[in-house]
Order: C-alpha cells, then structure tokens, then sequence
C-alpha cells in the first residue's frame, strides 16, 4: 500500500482510500552513469511520486555491458539522500528528466560504475501551475473537497513560465522550496484561490522569475 505525506490523519485515509480504487502501478528506471544520459520520468496521467530511488550498484549485471569486472565488485554501494533529491525534483510534476551528474553529489564507491534506478508511481491527481504574481483556483466537485499532495515554489525547468522572460530570469532550474502553505489553506474545502508570490512564499531564488506548481485530488469527505 502506497502512502503519502499528508498533513492530517483524515486526509491521509482519504488518500489511501483514493490510491486502493485507483489503478496505480510502479515504473522502474535505470540510467546508467554517463554524462551522457538523461533519466526521464513520465505520466501520461496524474502526477509523478517517486517511491525509492538509488545511486549506486547493487549488483553485477545492470550497466556492466563493456565494463571490466573490478568495476562491478562493490554491490552494496549506494548514495545517502537520492530518493530525497529525486523527490524534490520530480514529484507532482507529468514529466521530470535529469542527467545522472545532478543527482551525484558523492562518490559513495570509487572505482565502481554506478547508475541511477527511480522506482516511481503516476498518482492520479490534478495539476497545476500558476506563474509568478498570477491567481489561480483549485475546485472540486459538489460533495467533494480538496487534497493537496505536493506543492512547490521556485524554477525547476526553463520553459514553464517563460514567456517574454529575459534568459537571466529563467536561468536557475534547481530553485524549488516544498511549500505547505497551499495544504494549509485548501485542504478540506470544494474551491480556494491562491496567489504565487513572494509575498506568501518567501523568494527561494531572488532574480529568477518563479511559479507555484500544485497536485492534488478530489475525494469525498471520510
């Protein structure tokens, strides 16, 4: 059973009522560690949670294709944190990509070919994005009310919210602080209006042009 970080023990069971009649599988994804590569997260519905994730190598096989065997010995090799960073990257977004050498910021085995494996869920909720200084509102059917499951205020790419933006206001991608303050004020009711600004969010990133990115949920009252 699938559970998520949610700020009251009646919104959690709501939440994991949702998740027990909805049709949620796990994905897996494998990168190997090369500058080269882009490890790509997607949902073609819902939002992206990612459930564990790991830099390093547990075994002999994966990414071993060319590799010589000393480069394969250490199994038990893995970075503290990953799944934390990975988190705060990808989850409530439709689509994350990041190269291996963001998410390295150790080397927990020297020697060893490492590689990244997400294991990741699309949870079935709404999202949304409301540029910097905009208003936007979270509404839910009649009998319905809200469940925010992520919310996050800052830059994470160059493209959303870019539009007639200087390049040195879209520059810093790895700008996002994990919010509550939406939760705190739209959990439990049918509609709520939020404003992304500083001025509710505090400024992670002074100089770059930011948005407020929200999932959430629609589910009857328990």
């Amino acid at each position: 059973m699938l559970c998520f970080r949610l700020s009251s023990s009646t919104l959690l069971l709501a939440a994991t009522c949702l998740l027990m009649t909805a049709d949620v599988s796990t994905q897996r994804v494998i990168t190997c560690d090369d500058d080269l590569n882009v490890q790509r997260l997607s949902c073609d519905s819902g939002v992206i949670s990612v459930q564990a994730a790991l830099y390093g190598r547990t075994d002999r096989e994966t990414c071993s294709e060319g590799r010589p065997p000393q480069q394969l010995t250490n199994t038990k090799c893995s970075q503290q944190g990953t799944v934390d960073f990975l988190r705060k990257r990808c989850d409530g977004k439709s689509m994350c990509e990041l190269n291996t050498n963001v998410v390295r910021t150790s080397d927990p085995c020297p020697g060893i070919f490492k590689y990244l494996e997400t294991n990741y869920t699309c949870f079935p909720a709404i999202r949304i994005v409301i540029c910097e200084d905009s208003l936007a509102q979270l509404n839910c059917d009649q009998g319905q009310v809200i469940i925010v499951y992520g919310e996050y205020y800052g830059r994470r790419d160059q493209t959303t919210c870019s539009y007639q933006r200087p390049a040195s206001q879209i520059q810093n991608v790895h700008c996002s602080d994990s919010t509550s303050k939406v939760s705190k004020s739209c959990n439990g009711k049918d509609s709520c209006i939020i404003k992304a600004s500083n001025s509710v969010f505090g400024d992670p990133c002074v100089g770059t042009y930011k948005y407020l990115e929200v999932a959430y949920t629609c589910q009857y009252p328990v």
